[in-house]
């Protein structure tokens, strides 16, 4: 697939302010600081579009981009962010939970895993969460440019097999960094190809 447009829509504080669309909805999570602005703007080939910042958790709210005026990718907010008060964390687990229960649109949700680390407990958590209800998903190991590519290949290798004691079978697996750009098309493709499914 090739990006000739990406421009931001809007941001929603909740799935029911989300807008009012027949487009498929590509939303992209993971753990504050996991390089999910960045390969948003990777993708897209805008690279002020998502908005970056070395302080984790600064995304508060769903915001939405509109791709080639035909889908969407959703910025959610990260989790798992301990410096949050705890009325903000059970408020963004809210509003993250609700719009991927109750958005109608999202066809696929990418759960970004620095592709450095070793299994934790919050990512396989929520995981599970996401196979209990069904959710379809992928996983997107990110920062993989920070490894020898050896090294890149064993520590994803690695994280899959470890998948494997929860999961009989694992759910699309994309290896990428926003760096060398690794992975873009591979993403593209896949998101291209369930375009094609009616909503």
């Amino acid at each position: 697939m090739i990006v000739n447009t990406a421009r931001f829509v809007t941001s929603s504080p909740s799935v029911d302010k989300c807008p009012d669309t027949q487009m498929h909805e590509y939303a992209f999570i993971g753990r504050s600081n996991v390089g999910k602005s960045s390969l948003i703007n990777m993708l897209t080939g805008k690279k002020d579009l998502a908005m970056t910042s070395a302080t984790p958790g600064k995304t508060m709210l769903i915001n939405h981009f509109i791709v080639n005026d035909k889908w969407q990718i959703v910025d959610l907010p990260g989790y798992g962010y301990a410096r949050r008060s705890k009325a903000d964390r059970a408020r963004l687990e809210d509003m993250i939970h609700n719009y991927i229960l109750n958005r109608q649109q999202m066809t696929n949700l990418f759960l970004l895993i620095d592709g450095r680390h070793q299994p934790q407990i919050i990512d396989i958590e929520f995981m599970n969460w996401l196979g209990e209800n069904g959710v379809p998903f992928s996983i997107v190991f990110t920062k993989l440019d920070k490894l020898t590519s050896t090294a890149a290949r064993k520590a994803t290798a690695d994280y899959c097999a470890a998948l494997l004691e929860y999961w009989d079978e694992l759910p699309p697996v994309f290896r990428t960094s926003s760096v060398d750009r690794r992975g873009r098309n591979e993403i593209l493709d896949y998101i291209e190809q369930l375009n094609q499914l009616p909503l």
